[in-house]
């Protein structure tokens, strides 16, 4: 996409990711992102008395449940406004599971982030775990369909993993769109470490209210 064609776009470019707050529910969760990043850190073995803060955090949990709307009110209010990109697990900042990766639409048509994982993510000692790794790339790919052309859901996936993906380094995590033919979007992507590629993905995404290719 051309800086020129971005420009004149600026006026209704698609929101990708919600920005982060300092205070209210955003504030709270990053908090909650904390606990459990200690928690790994700390483990059983330190003299910490685990049972006094599993009293705590109950006790949390137990205030938070009680003043919460139903369920279902909860579903529909999730999907208003800026909606996924508050909640989802990789980028939404009310969400606790997200680390959260911030992505940013370039005027190639891409999309790209920068994030640092902790224990949270870890597979094999040190690294980041492969469901993490993919779950990132689905994300990004679905964003950089939102960003570069029409989306659509994930219908495939296919990763590469050519080195272990380190935690407490930035990652960049990048995705693109290539291709749309009928119902059929392709985009790939890839997340690197200090400038050497860890994973690749190529996917393929369905928008059935595409037209047919002629």
């Amino acid at each position: 996409m051309s800086a020129a064609c971005r420009e004149a776009t600026d006026a209704v470019a698609p929101r990708l990711v919600a920005e982060q707050r300092k205070d209210g529910v955003d504030a709270a969760v990053a908090a909650a992102r904390r606990v459990v990043t200690a928690l790994l850190r700390t483990g059983g073995g330190t003299g910490t008395d685990m049972d006094v803060v599993a009293a705590e955090l109950n006790a949390l949990a137990d205030r938070l449940t009680e003043t919460a709307p139903p369920v279902g009110e909860r579903l529909a209010a999730m999907w208003r406004g800026q909606g996924v990109t508050r909640h989802d697990p990789v980028t939404g900042p009310e969400n606790a599971l997200a680390p959260p990766l911030h992505l940013d639409g370039k005027d190639d048509g891409s999309v790209e982030g920068v994030v640092t994982l902790d224990l949270p993510y870890q597979g094999p000692p040190g690294h980041v775990h492969g469901g993490i790794s993919a779950l990132l790339l689905d994300h990004t790919l679905g964003v950089a369909n939102h960003w570069g052309g029409p989306s659509g859901m994930t219908a495939e996936l296919t990763l590469r993993y050519l080195r272990p993906t380190p935690l407490f380094e930035p990652l960049t995590v990048s995705g693109r769109q290539v291709s749309v033919d009928g119902s059929r979007i392709r985009a790939v992507g890839e997340i690197s470490a200090a400038g050497r590629t860890c994973v690749t993905v190529e996917g393929l995404f369905i928008n059935k209210h595409l037209p047919r290719p002629s």
